[in-house]
């Protein structure tokens, strides 16, 4: 496509993008987001594009290329949602390129219009029995640092449903009292949104606990701990906490359980003793109640039922009298 330019000349724009062209655009998405675990996915998006584009014979990158791809990870036997969110990020490259100047806006438009790949059922989530998560929390030996700091990071996770990246973030000024009862406010989760957790007294103990064999009074509440039992570095990473779950799934006999299950079973733990949906979205700090139920668990039960006893119905039949299904047939 030609374009006139200020000095009188045809410009035509790009079709096949070079690696330095997708680098630029590359940068332009990362920019625009301001999640850390979104610029994470849709770096990891883009460069997995990047590497299967560059592979190919010099293709244009257009609606059809971008179908190819989708074909492509749907053959790699990926997930949905994984797609899904792989083809976000090749959109937002598109975008981004097109708003630069690097492509064609009517190639980006053709490139929007790729369909996602469809969901065909739920995948059934993993959640933890009242037993399970309360031998899990007390598994870690609190004789050693280690110990106590790995308890109080099992118990934020099951008691207050934090994300990994919160929970890594948390400082002391997050815990405060409010309405007599301790909570972590000002919590920035997933897509910048703030919220503010309750804190349970006993999750309060164990991280206090923690931090009192630790020595910490200022900063990060977990930090790293080395093999000689002593506290390393100002802060720790995500990876840490994956390995402290993992380590104490495996002493309990459960496989491939992950940090956010237990996020997942916090919130079915809340609403199992009678917790309000409502007060569980707020919890997790989720921004549609659709996705509360799902991590509820939420499926219709016709065996008593929600309204089988709703208050207006007959106080009692008399014995023998029933309704007639037969009746005026």
């Amino acid at each position: 496509m030609r374009r006139k330019s200020k000095n009188g000349k045809s410009t035509r724009t790009k079709t096949k993008l070079g690696l330095p062209d997708l680098e630029q655009a590359k940068s332009a998405v990362l920019v625009s987001l301001r999640s850390p675990e979104s610029q994470r996915s849709y770096r990891r998006s883009i460069d997995d594009f990047v590497r299967w584009y560059c592979s190919e014979p010099r293709l244009s990158f257009n609606k059809t290329v971008v179908t190819r791809y989708r074909i492509c990870l749907e053959d790699r036997l990926l997930a949905p949602g994984t797609i899904n969110v792989r083809l976000a990020a090749v959109r937002r490259l598109a975008y981004e390129a097109a708003d630069t100047g690097l492509l064609s806006p009517e190639l980006a438009v053709g490139i929007r219009r790729v369909k996602g790949s469809k969901k065909l059922g739920i995948r059934l989530g993993n959640w933890l029995t009242v037993d399970e998560a309360r031998t899990l929390w007390q598994l870690p030996n609190v004789g050693s640092l280690k110990g106590k700091r790995d308890r109080a990071i099992l118990a934020v996770l099951l008691g207050c449903g934090l994300r990994r990246g919160e929970l890594i973030d948390l400082t002391f000024g997050h815990l405060q009292r409010r309405e007599d009862h301790w909570a972590i406010v000002d919590l920035v989760g997933k897509a910048g949104h703030i919220r503010t957790v309750p804190l349970p007294d006993w999750v309060k103990r164990t991280i206090d606990d923690w931090l009192n064999e630790a020595g910490i009074k200022q900063g990060k509440l977990f930090r790293c701990v080395c093999r000689r039992g002593a506290v390393w570095g100002s802060e720790m990473t995500e990876k840490v906490v994956w390995h402290v779950v993992k380590e104490y799934a495996e002493r309990l006999g459960i496989s491939k359980l992950a940090p956010h299950d237990l996020r997942r079973s916090c919130a079915r733990l809340c609403h199992d003793a009678g917790g309000e949906l409502e007060q569980i979205q707020f919890l997790l700090g989720h921004v549609s109640v659709q996705t509360t139920e799902k991590y509820l668990g939420c499926k219709q039960r016709l065996r008593e039922a929600v309204n089988d006893q709703i208050g207006i119905e007959p106080a009692s039949l008399p014995a023998g009298i029933g309704i007639d299904r037969h009746a005026n047939s």
